[in-house]
């Protein structure tokens, strides 16, 4: 196990400064019933709950259950809608790849917290969590993808940080590499529920701004939809083959 893990954060702190062109945009090949489970969690839903809950299993801080998130300046799309949108086609994507694949919702019409999705994919043992979002900002020209890990000093799941962050690189990488957008990289985050709650590797991405007019109008063309869920996919199978 002290190997297993050694391995990890060696695979984590190499992939941290390969550059993104590292990444193939082509389809990468899993055999079928590959074994591993994915969650998916298609980030907010059709009203927001903004009753709180802790932060973190055992937490004196709390925050609401689930945000209202953003929505398309320019499409009117809402974030929502959006996520739900990519959840789908990747959910398609990896179990014609081979994964099993649970999703946290398929519908808009939900109530379910971000802690509830996190104690989800613990309880399907899921080899990974991905939590798909989309940014706003008050700049109409911020663009890019990133995406959110805990850090290796997280209160509630730091033993998840390392595998966690190659995990958000490996997604970043492969969006960026199948659509062309901007690569922003992984931050460190230790407030977001739906991370503190996982016990599972998680990322939370964010797949664009919805506030910048050109990144909004792609992500509501279904055939970018496509590209933008198969590189999603392509960074999960690149991580399965790294920590392999």
């Amino acid at each position: 196990m002290r190997l297993k893990k050694f391995r990890v954060l060696l695979l984590a702190a190499v992939m941290m400064i390969l550059p993104a062109a590292s990444v193939s945009a082509a389809e990468t090949t899993v055999p079928a019933g590959n074994g591993k489970i994915i969650c998916i969690d298609a980030g907010h839903q059709a009203s927001a709950n903004l009753s709180t809950e802790p932060v973190g299993p055992g937490a004196t801080t709390s925050k609401a259950k689930v945000a209202g998130g953003t929505h398309g300046t320019t499409t009117g799309v809402k974030e929502s809608e959006l996520t739900l949108a990519i959840a789908l086609k990747l959910q398609a994507i990896l179990e014609a790849r081979g994964y099993s694949v649970v999703m946290c919702r398929t519908s808009q019409d939900v109530n379910i917290s971000n802690a509830e999705r996190a104690q989800i994919a613990n309880a399907a043992g899921a080899d990974a969590f991905i939590r798909l979002h989309a940014d706003g900002s008050t700049s109409t020209t911020a663009a890019g993808v990133h995406a959110l890990a805990p850090s290796s000093t997280n209160p509630y799941c730091a033993s998840i940080a390392a595998a966690s962050q190659l995990l958000s690189k490996s997604v970043v990488d492969g969006q960026c590499a199948a659509t062309g957008q901007i690569n922003k990289g992984v931050q460190t985050n230790d407030t977001m529920s739906g991370i503190n709650w996982s016990q599972v590797p998680v990322t939370i991405l964010e797949m664009g701004f919805m506030t910048n007019p050109a990144e909004d109008v792609n992500m509501s063309n279904d055939s970018y939809r496509t590209k933008m869920a198969t590189g999603i996919a392509n960074g999960i199978d690149n991580y399965f083959t790294a920590i392999q």
